[in-house]
């Protein structure tokens, strides 16, 4: 499948001594680029949702160990990565929800403490098969995705899971990329997701810069456009897979996934396995983030409506595995997930 005239986007590119980030903040009206040149840079542009989405994070945070390592003086990566401990600490806590940013830390972190004298090289090679295995995972999960669609399907997604989200192409996002190029989907509706506004800046920009065509609708109008019959899925992202299935993603998901479940309309998730979490048990044992009360009475940086008494901010909710219909990952399709379904998947005994 030819996905070069629905995929443009590129989030995060390595310049050589730093990592070039497009500040999602700033979309759709301003395209900027902020510079990154150490590791606090990058955790920063985490903390503030310049860089979004768990895979793009994951893999931001692979770069910047990489600006952390070769901040310092070192014979082999084990010693390098002694003297970077801290600021390593600092950047797998600088969103705590996704697990991407956690597993891709950890993963460089073991891989520079295996590394000889020519750790300077190595890291930078591990960090962008970081980004080469998550691009290709899209494409795999994409075409997974498609096929359990049915002809000339009508679909809804939730927040932004596309080139922006990772390291291009996308989760979810990639899934209607591969459904359009293919054929099978015929539209496709963006809830605004609030109170960032993904769906509305960034997945409607997404998708406009590949020629695809998309109708935004407030968050609350979803459950009334699948009464009306409108919808034939609802395809989302994750940002982190438990072991029963349970998938956490932003704020809103569980909505979606409620009234579909209740109107008989199919939900699909759509994230690469790093993103399961097979440590952790259930929905309820995931720590979700809240964020600042500001960013649902401000808009642009100009407070709307009266003075709340309190804010409440979570930035992501569970939704049950039982909600679920398809659970896509790069490794296969689970109809229906559940505890034993997720263990013959990812357990590392498996053979899939």
């Amino acid at each position: 499948m030819n996905f070069e005239h629905v995929d443009r986007v590129r989030p995060l590119l390595w310049q050589g001594d730093h990592l070039s980030v497009l500040d999602q903040r700033e979309l759709p009206h301003r395209q900027i680029h902020l510079a990154c040149r150490t590791s606090a840079d990058v955790a920063q542009a985490i903390h503030v949702l310049a860089v979004r989405g768990a895979p793009a994070i994951g893999i931001a945070g692979a770069y910047g160990v990489v600006l952390a390592a070769h901040s310092v003086q070192a014979s082999t990566g084990a010693e390098a990565l002694q003297r970077i401990d801290a600021e390593l600490h600092a950047l797998a806590l600088a969103r705590p929800t996704a697990v991407n940013l956690h597993w891709a830390v950890q993963r460089m972190r073991n891989a520079l403490a295996a590394m000889g004298t020519d750790w300077r090289d190595a890291v930078l090679l591990a960090a962008q098969a970081i980004q080469q295995e998550d691009l290709a995972a899209n494409h795999r999960m994409g075409h997974l995705g498609a096929e359990c669609l049915p002809e000339g399907a009508r679909v809804l997604t939730h927040c932004n899971t596309g080139s922006l989200a990772t390291a291009g192409f996308g989760t979810a996002l990639g899934v209607i990329r591969a459904g359009i190029a293919a054929g099978r989907i015929a539209k496709v509706y963006a809830s605004e997701t609030r109170p960032w506004l993904q769906g509305s800046r960034l997945t409607i920009w997404e998708l406009l810069q590949d020629g695809i065509p998309a109708t935004l609708i407030v968050d609350s109008a979803s459950a009334y456009l699948m009464q009306q019959g409108l919808v034939d899925a609802v395809i989302v992202g994750a940002d982190r897979i438990c072991a029963n299935g349970d998938v956490a993603n932003k704020i809103g998901t569980f909505a979606h996934a409620l009234a579909a479940r209740n109107l008989g309309v199919k939900v699909m998730v759509v994230a690469p396995s790093t993103t399961v979490d097979m440590g952790t048990a259930k929905g309820a044992d995931i720590e979700i983030e809240q964020r600042p009360g500001t960013e649902l009475t401000h808009i642009g940086g100009i407070e709307v409506g009266a003075k709340a008494a309190a804010v409440y901010n979570p930035v992501f909710d569970i939704t049950p595995a039982a909600c679920i219909d398809f659970l896509v990952t790069e490794r296969g399709v689970i109809t229906a997930p559940d505890s034993a379904k997720m263990t013959a998947f990812f357990s590392p005994l498996s053979s899939l």
